[in-house]
């Protein structure tokens, strides 16, 4: 690398440092929460990391924040709605490449696409229908770092972290399929209907246990764990006791259970990294 290459990265890195001190002195004020320092310091690391990953894109980025929207939809019980959402574009000499940025692992999202594919693809209806503009191509932005990567970090062995960065790759192609657009547009509409009708009957316990959409995490331990309104939620309490079936389940350490405390730094992590982008 030059001496040139070389003072460019470190001038980038003070211009994010600044910028996203800047953005969580903004943030902190807002909500009136702060970080601890080393949580600060990881998500700041995930901001410098992923600048450098994907330095083509964010210098290349047109049209940012841009608000797409699908108004005038209504369900099958009569109820209004509109869809909204929010994605980065790129034009690139003749091409013109549509991103939505998610604070998922890529490796997760690779492994199911197809939770991806319909949300992209009505975004790409929207793009190409509404706004009568060409696209070429869609891809999720997988921001969170992996597995490997954060445990390479954590043991401060710097020639695996330099191998696990260089194997990252966070940009996942997802493919342009207009044929499944009016089926999502519809399941919009029922889950509007659902929460409209106040309807939030939970999957059932099986679903929960079940190690399912291609990934080594439990349902339960994946998104219930997530939801605020699982301790208050019949299907959650039954799989922690049915998890804790061989060694008991001690009811206050249930009720006390927010993740490890690396989850709860990765969610911290991830909210403000998504409060910069």
């Amino acid at each position: 690398m030059t001496d040139e290459e070389l003072q460019n990265i470190a001038e980038m890195d003070k211009w994010l440092e600044e910028t996203f001190e800047e953005n969580y002195l903004r943030m902190r004020m807002d909500g009136g929460h702060a970080l601890t320092p080393d949580v600060k310091e990881m998500a700041l690391e995930q901001v410098k990391a992923y600048y450098r990953k994907l330095r083509d894109v964010a210098e290349n980025v047109t049209d940012t924040e841009v608000r797409l929207t699908l108004p005038g939809q209504q369900t099958d019980d009569g109820r209004d709605y509109t869809i909204e959402g929010i994605v980065d574009i790129v034009r690139d000499n003749d091409r013109t490449i549509m991103y939505d940025i998610k604070t998922h692992e890529a490796d997760y999202v690779r492994q199911n696409v197809e939770l991806y594919e319909n949300q992209l693809n009505v975004y790409a209806h929207i793009w190409q229908n509404l706004r009568q503009q060409e696209l070429d191509e869609t891809a999720i932005i997988a921001t969170a770092f992996p597995r490997k990567l954060l445990d390479a970090r954590r043991a401060g062995n710097e020639a695996a972290l330099q191998r696990q960065m260089d194997d990252w790759d966070p940009l996942i192609p997802i493919p342009l399929d207009q044929s499944k657009v009016e089926a999502v547009i519809a399941d919009f509409g029922r889950i509007v209907d659902s929460i409209e009708g106040k309807s939030f009957q939970p999957p059932p316990v099986e679903v929960l246990v079940d190690e399912t959409a291609n990934t080594r995490e439990k349902f339960g331990t994946r998104v219930c764990r997530n939801c605020d309104a699982r301790f208050s939620c019949g299907a959650y309490r039954n799989f922690v006791v049915k998890t804790n079936a061989r060694t008991g389940i001690d009811f206050r350490r249930y009720y006390a259970d927010f993740g490890s405390d690396e989850e709860m730094a990765e969610r911290t992590v991830a909210a403000v990294v998504t409060a910069i982008e």
